[in-house]
């Protein structure tokens, strides 16, 4: 299977650091935002969070790999890359629209969440079959 798009943005002027490039912690904004979408795909909803099922992100590993400056498009996109009992990996890339360059890579791994207990639990059969169509080598 291939990616599916999961965000698209602009980089702003305010988003950027006395050096003048994209700073490090509104990376992970936009790679969180475009994992609400690849959890929305597999069938996660407002649904969920009204029976007190979330998700929590154990790790994280972000790969800065070429400069975005103000001004720069991006888009996102995603895949999942492997599912246990509680946990699914996922992993993300985002483009500079203008040059199709990799920016930056993530990868996390998030465990399906009870919102009472605060504590993991297995992953929903409902979610689980539809992040079968959502694997992709990325």
């Amino acid at each position: 299977m291939q990616p599916i798009e999961c965000y698209r943005g602009v980089v702003h002027p305010w988003q950027c650091d006395a050096m003048g490039h994209f700073t490090t912690r509104f990376y992970m904004g936009m790679f969180d935002d475009a994992a609400y979408h690849l959890l929305a795909a597999a069938g996660f909803t407002a649904a969920h969070l009204k029976r007190g099922l979330g998700f929590a992100d154990l790790k994280t590993t972000l790969s800065y790999l070429e400069e975005l400056k103000a001004g720069d498009l991006v888009v996102v996109d995603g895949a999942v890359v492997k599912v246990g009992t509680k946990s699914l990996t996922t992993r993300y890339r985002m483009f500079n629209l203008a040059s199709g360059e990799v920016a930056a890579e993530m990868e996390a791994v998030t465990v399906q969440f009870d919102l009472r207990t605060r504590k993991a639990i297995p992953i929903e059969n409902d979610i689980r079959e539809k992040l079968v169509p959502l694997f992709a080598g990325i």
